[in-house]
């Protein structure tokens, strides 16, 4: 069977768009025995029965409203169900919510309103989060004012009235695409809002589930199932830190990932929609379902956390989804391993092929491709890897900070790491080195690899920080400035943010 070119054509380009508009059926994430995946306060929340049971008594109470959290990641544009009883009070389903930072186990953010009685059954509810956005029965939009403006109603009174079974099982179900959320009970449209407050809508965030402080009460969730929708004007882009290594400072996967994250979305926004997940490999089910890209920060070689999940990522690969990888990230063991990466990315790290010294690099000059957009020469001292194997011929490569290592790089004795005859006649023959690359695809999707980011202090650096952001968003078909991907210079508190507790 005849191969396609390495390059992207409009009908590749195409292709791929419409390939990354699939969906995937809902799956659950609670497994209807235990707890594991969710976070709270375990006087208040536990499984009964296969339904998660929140419940306060008389000699149990709650002093404020607490929640159990999903805690494998966050929802963006989706479908979640979930079946429902409740006994006295009222509760209600989180959904891109955030955490309060002065309360343990609280939350803020868009409420699915729950309740015992009549008038709160299916509304939505600003927990924390500017009170009531939409009655039952109502379609509503808000504006910079913050307040709700009625454009119509779901349905009759009656109707809405019969949907609800009481003191029975409902099933619950919430669809947020863009910035409108529907709810719905037993099939009844029951709420409607489309959130254009420029200040506070919310196209991310927290899922979880309410108990509320007050008289003794009792809820139970079961059947509950998320399903990812495709987000239309955005492009989303997944990070998966790797966990805790090296010293402080060094191999920062988490705290460099939601740097990058946040100057993504700070300077792309309305373009582009970076989540993190932490910790390796995300346990979340849906993470890359309506992902653009994926890029992975973390330890490499043998112990990679793609190792096991090598087949589930080339899947994301062949419907069109970009793939980077960040420093150490870049090395994977030769064999299926570096297959797949010279199929995703162009090139890996190849144990005794490739080299890993610390050296000052001096990148002066740059090739005409979107990623080098607004890049000025700069010098910088990391943990350079070189010496990659790429594709045989560079073929749909293109090298964006390239330089000739010096001798001293070479000054380790031969090893799997530190040198070879092969790298040491390349260093001899003043032969360009590549350390940040980007590929195009046999299937119109494309990948880098970025071999610098050892320290967490660099990502300070202008120059330094642009190559990745300019990569990550060309890898998901962002469009790239001219002048390249401006964003803040992070203060010295932003960069102490989320670093790992290391010795």
């Amino acid at each position: 069977m005849s191969r396609l070119p390495l390059f992207h054509s409009a009908c590749l380009l195409l292709a791929a768009s419409l390939s990354m508009a699939w969906s995937q059926d809902a799956v659950p994430i609670f497994n209807g025995s235990n707890l594991d995946g969710w976070e709270g306060d375990n006087r208040f929340w536990k499984v009964e029965n296969g339904a998660i049971t929140g419940q306060t008594t008389a000699e149990a109470a709650t002093e404020s409203n607490t929640f159990l959290i999903w805690g494998q990641g966050e929802v963006d544009d989706f479908e979640l169900t979930a079946e429902y009883k409740i006994e006295s009070g009222n509760s209600g389903i989180q959904v891109r919510s955030f955490r309060l930072p002065d309360r343990n186990w609280g939350v803020g953010g868009y409420q699915a309103d729950i309740e015992d009685g009549e008038l709160r059954n299916g509304t939505l509810f600003g927990e924390n989060f500017r009170g009531l956005l939409a009655d039952r029965g109502q379609k509503n939009v808000i504006g910079d004012d913050h307040k709700p403006r009625v454009l119509g109603q779901t349905a009759s009174e009656e109707a809405l009235k019969n949907a609800v079974r009481k003191g029975d099982w409902n099933e619950y179900r919430i669809v947020a695409k863009g910035f409108t959320i529907q709810n719905y009970i037993n099939g009844q449209l029951t709420a409607e809002v489309t959130d254009e407050d420029t200040q506070m809508k919310r196209r991310s965030g927290l899922l979880a589930l309410q108990l509320v402080a007050g008289p003794p009460m009792k809820v139970q969730f079961r059947n509950i199932k998320l399903k990812r929708l495709p987000m239309e004007g955005v492009k989303k882009v997944v990070f998966v830190a790797g966990n805790p290594s090296h010293g402080p400072g060094d191999h920062e996967h988490r705290a460099g990932s939601m740097l990058l994250a946040r100057s993504l979305n700070e300077s792309c926004a309305g373009k582009i929609h970076a989540t993190v997940y932490s910790g390796g490999w995300p346990k979340d089910p849906t993470a890359l379902v309506n992902a653009d890209a994926l890029v992975m920060y973390s330890d490499g070689g043998g112990g990679h956390m793609v190792v096991p999940h090598l087949a589930e990522v080339d899947k994301f690969h062949e419907r069109g989804g970009g793939i980077g990888s960040l420093h150490y990230a870049v090395e994977i063991p030769k064999g299926p391993g570096g297959d797949y990466f010279l199929k995703w990315m162009g090139g890996y790290f190849e144990e005794n092929w490739s080299v890993n010294p610390h050296w000052e690099a001096d990148y002066k000059n740059f090739p005409a491709h979107p990623v080098a957009s607004g890049l000025k020469p700069f010098k910088i001292n990391d943990e350079w890897y070189y010496h990659m194997r790429f594709r045989e011929g560079l073929k749909g490569v293109t090298p964006i900070l390239s330089d000739v290592p010096t001798e001293a790089t070479l000054t380790r004795k031969d090893g799997p790491h530190e040198g070879n005859p092969d790298v040491r006649k390349a260093v001899h023959n003043h032969e360009a080195q590549h350390m940040c690359w980007v590929s195009d695809n046999a299937n119109g999707s494309r990948g880098f690899g970025f071999t610098g980011a050892h320290f967490h202090k660099n990502w300070q650096n202008d120059q330094f920080r642009m190559t990745a952001l300019n990569a990550i968003a060309w890898i998901a078909k962002a469009d790239i400035p001219a002048g390249g991907i401006q964003s803040r210079t992070p203060t010295e508190e932003e960069m102490k943010a989320n670093l790992d507790p290391k010795k």
